[in-house]
């Protein structure tokens, strides 16, 4: 599923996207049809019939027309940052001057696009210091760019697809390099780049399951919860027991009681949390 940018995720569906219906096609040429007949003083009665040879041709330019109607659709998409993927994507990206880095996703490249339209600014914008950051490498998943009071000091949290979402020395090595970059710090700008803070949050969950369920049920909770975890981690991202809850709600669970963490987490927009240990309490059977 394609996640999109918050500066895209609000908006409508585009109006020149028509929403195609089969039937309602069909109906008009049917319509029509019957019109046409009438015009020459014939009453066309028959269109019920499945085996009426007038019908199934209206049915064959019906499919066309949908198929005309959906590719025309899709050509419309091709051409909005929104809803563009692969080389269509690639040619409105370098209409910005960004070109897709080697193996980066998608969902990536539009963020990066969204950056660069941002931080088109004289002074170093926040949105400018990011899109340099995650231009620097493709390992960099997420970076946050702030300040702490009234030091002037710009930080740079940097978040990565690394194991735990840790950033390497070499790294952040890189990224520094680039945000150190004569054309692209501004002169009075002290930039610092670090590794976004991870918390390790202990998770522990009692499960009860449903009669018919097998006990292997239980054993493999802990592997959906971390799967599902790593598709969400990032910077600001909070891990809320009713996430918990609903992830461990697998089929065959019929009852899930979350023991800790006894809160939500509470994420700062600089910091990550991580999963530290997961212990799942097979209860018995919830009945």
């Amino acid at each position: 599923m394609t996640t999109l940018p918050e500066a895209l995720a609000g908006l409508p569906l585009p109006g020149v996207i028509q929403e195609i219906d089969y039937e309602a096609r069909l109906a008009l040429f049917v319509e029509k049809l019957v019109a046409l007949f009438a015009d020459v003083g014939i009453t066309y009665d028959v269109g019920g019939l499945e085996a009426d040879p007038a019908k199934i041709l209206l049915e064959a330019a019906t499919y066309a027309d949908v198929l005309l109607r959906q590719r025309i659709n899709e050509a419309v998409r091709a051409n909005l940052l929104a809803f563009a993927y692969g080389s269509d994507l690639d040619h409105l990206a370098a209409f910005y001057e960004v070109v897709r880095l080697f193996q980066e996703s998608d969902e990536r490249l539009r963020e990066r696009v969204i950056l660069a339209i941002q931080g088109r600014s004289t002074g170093g914008t926040e949105p400018r210091y990011k899109y340099v950051a995650m231009t620097s490498d493709v390992r960099v998943a997420d970076a946050a760019v702030y300040t702490v009071g009234r030091d002037p000091t710009i930080q740079v949290a940097i978040f990565s697809t690394e194991p735990n979402g840790v950033a390497s020395a070499g790294l952040l090595t890189a990224v520094d390099a680039a945000l150190q970059d004569p054309a692209v710090r501004m002169v009075n700008d002290r930039i610092v780049v670090a590794g976004a803070v991870k918390h390790a949050v202990n998770v522990v969950a009692n499960v009860w399951l449903l009669p018919s369920a097998a006990p292997s049920v239980a054993t493999g909770l802990e592997a959906i919860v971390r799967s599902e975890w790593d598709k969400v981690d990032t910077l600001g991202f909070d891990l809320a027991r009713s996430w918990l809850t609903a992830k461990l709600m697998q089929p065959g669970v019929q009852r899930v009681e979350i023991v800790a963490p006894a809160a939500d987490i509470s994420v700062p927009f600089n910091e990550a949390a991580s999963l530290g240990t997961v212990t799942i309490n097979n209860m018995g059977r919830g009945f």
